[in-house]
């Protein structure tokens, strides 16, 4: 059963996009022809494709086929480009969605951009997500490529290990004299205001099991922020697991301490990516590969360092 690329690529845009409006204009046709040819995919398929909701999702049955479009679109743009020709500078760059987490992408993974080759020409499509749940944009086919936490291969895609990311539990010195005076033990913690950057954000709580095997719920701060989440360590807000990249200069400063000095999480970064032959995400991995092995540590110590 043949496939139109037109359909397909209305698909793949509404999903990009998030509305039939939007993909109608990077297309440059009407909301109604975006409609009519996603409802004969639909047909062709027997599947419903796209929720439409706002903004519009892949449904399951969508999903499976969101990857195929972005690789088809990825390795139909880098044929064009290899074939070169009077009117290639007029092609667009090649996009490519990323899932990083945000500790990453505030410290080492922006030289990732500096390594990168001029060519091929890259739109890259950033996607922040905790290196916890990263994984599954992959198995959604929504992104290209991923720094997660978890080892394990996913279907179609290769994984290498990057290094180990190393969080301290920090705050203010006078927090620390307030909350901890008499040092670290479970009943301080479980009192003791505590910052997280989201829902997802599991560090505190496993530091605390390092601790303790009680199911300690302290007052939690919700701080979606990087440079925020540190800064309010700092004023002392609350405290809360932040990568050695950005505490150990606050802790020479005297702006954070340690709350347990000795004691760290080291969290294991992996490189997830498509196993496909392309140019693009070949460079991506390279740059990738050699940031990581400069800027994270390469390998995990004991938790009592």
């Amino acid at each position: 059963m043949k496939i139109d690329n037109a359909q397909l690529a209305a698909f793949a845009m509404v999903v990009r996009e998030g509305s039939f409006e939007a993909a109608a204009r990077k297309l440059h046709v009407t909301p109604s022809a975006v409609s009519q040819r996603i409802k004969l995919l639909e047909e062709r398929l027997g599947q419903v494709l796209i929720r439409r909701a706002t903004p519009c999702q892949a449904t399951d049955a969508g999903k499976t086929l969101v990857r195929y479009t972005e690789e088809l679109a990825l390795l139909e743009a880098e044929m064009l480009g290899t074939l070169g020709g009077a009117d290639t500078t007029l092609q667009a760059p090649l996009r490519m969605p990323i899932a990083v987490n945000a500790d990453s992408l505030e410290s080492w993974f922006l030289a990732v951009f500096d390594a990168m080759p001029a060519e091929p020409a890259i739109s890259v499509d950033l996607r922040v997500e905790d290196q916890d749940h990263s994984a599954a944009l992959l198995r959604e086919g929504t992104v290209m490529a991923a720094v997660s936490a978890s080892p394990a291969a996913i279907q179609g895609c290769t994984v290498e290990p990057l290094g180990v990311m190393r969080y301290l539990a920090v705050s203010s010195p006078a927090y620390v004299a307030c909350h901890f005076p008499a040092g670290m033990d479970a009943a301080a913690l479980g009192s003791a205001p505590m910052l997280r950057f989201n829902l997802k954000d599991a560090l505190q709580q496993q530091f605390i099991a390092l601790f303790t095997t009680d199911a300690l719920q302290p007052p939690t701060h919700m701080v979606p922020s990087v440079h925020g989440f540190i800064a309010l360590a700092q004023r002392g807000l609350g405290w809360g697991m932040v990568p050695e990249h950005f505490a150990l200069p606050a802790i020479a400063a005297g702006d954070l301490v340690e709350i347990a000095p000795g004691r760290h999480l080291d969290v294991p970064l992996h490189w997830h990516r498509w196993r496909l032959g392309s140019q693009a995400l070949h460079a991506l991995t390279s740059a990738v590969r050699t940031v990581a092995r400069h800027a994270l540590r390469q390998h995990a110590r004991g938790i009592t360092g």
